[in-house]
């Protein structure tokens, strides 16, 4: 058997590339999160457009009509890194600081939580999968039932809750 010593293959985190998004990676910080209407902006306009689909369908009946088809868990089986993989194909049409497949804003996400927090394993997991539930817009859901901020329905809205009006 040859032992490759000296020839070691290097696996690249192809969120090194990512980390910032080159469109961002000058931007100031506070910039970030702009929910501001700007219709000539097509990004700011899709985000815009999803939350608006977002606060006009999401009700006390959809919620339930979804729980009853989700909480069956008959729709897909497949692993982590497989649901992960599907993140792939996925653009968050909430988003207004990324517009790349959502698998790089998992593990940028992950990468964070290790950076700042390297003691406490489970939130870099945590990080990692914290969007797989987007995968359900492959399987008829919208995207707008499945991304972006979460809100309370059957409610009054707090003030914090984006595109409110």
């Amino acid at each position: 058997m040859r032992i490759l010593a000296e020839n070691h293959v290097h696996l690249l985190d192809p969120s090194e590339l990512m980390r910032p998004e080159p469109t961002f990676a000058d931007k100031n910080p506070s910039k970030f999160r702009d929910y501001s209407v700007d219709t000539t902006d097509p990004l700011k306009e899709r985000v815009r457009q999803t939350y608006r689909q977002m606060h006009l369908n999401q009700t006390v009946d959809f919620v339930k009509s979804r729980r009853n088809r989700w909480l069956k868990f008959d729709t897909i089986k497949m692993t982590v890194r497989e649901a992960l993989e599907k993140l792939n194909d996925l653009v968050d049409e909430s988003d207004p600081d990324l517009d790349l497949p959502n698998i790089i804003h998992a593990f940028q996400a992950a990468e964070r939580a290790r950076a700042e927090f390297p003691e406490h394993d489970w939130l870099h997991l945590t990080a990692l999968i914290h969007d797989l539930g987007k995968i359900m817009a492959f399987y008829d859901e919208p995207q707008w039932a499945v991304v972006g901020d979460t809100f309370a329905v059957g409610c009054r809205w707090g003030d914090s809750i984006v595109y409110r009006e």
